[in-house]
């Protein structure tokens, strides 16, 4: 009995076959997806690291726009403040300073006087601030008197505008030289010593009158800058060419003048 020789083993196909055609196809391999530049797909699961925000405001740049802001304002507000002051008129000024006296709101026929007279005339304060006069004006070209001078020349001075500084006499020596710094060479401006002053220091023009107690106050050059000239009754006219000497008046003087 003849025996059959088995023939090669078969590998099983992995063919498969389509079902419509009978025919067989390759196996497919599943595409991987491309990405731009070749890189690898990040993780799900990667971290971000969150970015650290303070919680407290910073107050340092907050103050320095505020001071800023109130310097501004402190300026501007000064700038509107010199302004009107500056546009105020010279008795709303003089009216500003602290301790000065009006006397001619007063309505005093006494000081309103203006007449000319020789000899020894009586006022009534001390010193004068207006009223009757000798003809001759004390020369007030910022003369500076170390005696006691004439009130009825120095009222003749007061009516031209000038500004009269008078201090006690026995003032100390170094009060009185700052007075002198105010007046010397100053036109429209004349000081001397008087008796009986109940301040160390007094300020004169036609009609106001201010006392103080030291050649340090401030009121003394706010008082002058208002004043002198502008509290003239007889508007240009001379401050030279007047009495030069101190003492009381002559019985008569034989001068006239405006």
């Amino acid at each position: 009995m003849s025996m059959s020789t088995p023939g090669p083993e078969r590998t099983p196909s992995t063919v498969k076959v389509d079902k419509t055609s009978g025919q067989g196809k390759p196996p497919v391999k599943k595409a991987t997806p491309s990405r731009p530049g070749g890189k690898k797909p990040q993780g799900k699961g990667r971290k971000v690291t969150p970015v650290k925000v303070s919680g407290g405001r910073n107050w340092g740049p907050i103050a320095v726009a505020g001071v800023v802001v109130l310097i501004a304002v402190g300026i501007i507000g000064y700038g509107v403040f010199a302004s009107v002051k500056g546009s105020a008129s010279w008795e709303d000024r003089a009216a500003d300073i602290s301790g000065i006296v009006d006397y001619r709101a007063k309505k005093d026929a006494l000081i309103d006087a203006r007449n000319h007279k020789d000899g020894t005339l009586t006022y009534t304060t001390n010193p004068p601030v207006g009223g009757d006069h000798n003809p001759t004006w004390q020369n007030c070209m910022g003369d500076v008197y170390t005696e006691p001078i004439a009130n009825e020349h120095a009222v003749h001075s007061l009516e031209h505008g000038a500004v009269w500084v008078t201090y006690k006499q026995g003032l100390a020596a170094d009060q009185v030289a700052k007075l002198q710094t105010k007046v010397e060479g100053k036109d429209y401006m004349f000081m001397s010593p008087i008796a009986g002053l109940d301040k160390n220091i007094s300020l004169q023009v036609w009609g106001y009158q201010l006392k103080v107690d030291s050649a340090d106050d401030a009121r003394i050059d706010e008082f002058i800058k208002a004043l002198r000239l502008n509290a003239t009754m007889e508007p240009n006219a001379a401050c030279s060419s007047g009495n030069t000497t101190t003492g009381p008046v002559a019985a008569a003087t034989g001068a006239t003048g405006s």
